[in-house]
């Protein structure tokens, strides 16, 4: 396949509320050419990325190390441990050093919510940043990442019914998902313990109801991780009770519509958010998700490089 140059360029890319539906949807197309061979042809000078993660990550984390490679780029590793955070450097001033070191970009993931404002809006800093997750905000690749796979399953996101299931407050996947979803002319409606929703926050996106009143309709059953450190048993958290009332299990999957996908960002809780068997079972597009994370990353970086 030819080389196709990009018609999305940002500055960055730190929230979907910054991004037009037009060039989201021009990173789609972008990340459906990746996935299908389409290559790069970077600027003739060394072009250096930094992941900066001062949170776990398996697949953010390593995706966007698959990406940059095979972007052709040089990847910086950053040990936050190692580094002079731990002798009191701000995150700025690291950021800081990077770019004055000649850094292109910095993908980081950090539990600030909106930890990039500062960076951004420093005229100091020329490098680009990437948010891979802040706190409870956004997370943006992720957004991308299933879009693409709704896309290449649906074709369009008009008309379709999409069901967030989990810890709704403290999820950055379900903001970021159900703000461009409801953009792109999805119906989404959320589901969980009551106590993990905030009507305040996410009732202009959709209503917030059982899920039994709710698989038969839904195209797309996206479960969200509970998060262990959040909830404990200490507080009347069990993970078998929680399953049995607001998990898909076994019993609830068979009365999925027809054709309609299940998706999870991961980590996935087994028996928790969704039975152990449908974790790779035929609905599932758990796998698909990872994999189009590579090339959903390529494009975000693409674009901001």
């Amino acid at each position: 396949m030819p080389i196709v140059k990009s018609i999305v360029k940002l500055k960055h890319f730190t929230t979907i509320e910054n991004i037009s539906n037009e060039e989201i949807l021009t990173l789609l197309d972008r990340a459906h050419e990746f996935k299908a061979g389409a290559s790069w042809e970077p600027r003739k000078k060394q072009i250096f990325t930094s992941n900066l993660f001062f949170e776990n990550s398996t697949r953010t984390h390593n995706s966007f190390i698959i990406a940059e490679r095979k972007l052709g780029l040089e990847v910086l590793e950053f040990d936050a441990v190692g580094s002079s955070l731990s002798k009191g450097e701000t995150l700025y001033d690291t950021i800081l050093t990077l770019d004055a070191l000649g850094v292109d970009v910095c993908v980081i993931r950090h539990s600030q919510d909106q930890y990039y404002d500062e960076l951004i809006q420093s005229p100091n800093l020329h490098l680009a940043i990437v948010n891979g997750g802040d706190g409870s905000g956004q997370h943006p690749s992720q957004c991308l990442l299933d879009l693409m796979t709704i896309q290449e399953e649906f074709g369009t996101f008009e008309g379709l019914k999409i069901l967030i299931v989990g810890d709704i407050d403290h999820s950055r996947v379900a903001r970021s998902n159900a703000q461009m979803l409801t953009r792109l002319g999805a119906k989404v409606y959320f589901s969980g313990p009551e106590e993990w929703y905030s009507e305040e926050e996410f009732s202009e996106f959709g209503p917030h109801m059982q899920i039994d009143n709710l698989l038969g309709e839904m195209d797309v059953v996206m479960l969200l991780r509970v998060q262990h450190e959040r909830h404990t048993e200490d507080e009347g958290f069990i993970k078998e009770n929680y399953h049995q009332t607001f998990g898909l299990t076994l019993e609830r999957a068979k009365r999925m519509k027809s054709g309609a996908i299940i998706m999870h960002p991961a980590p996935v809780n087994r028996d928790v958010e969704l039975a152990d068997q449908l974790v790779e079972g035929s609905q599932s597009r758990i796998v698909k998700q990872m994999q189009n994370g590579v090339y959903a990353r390529m494009a975000i970086l693409e674009a901001v490089l």
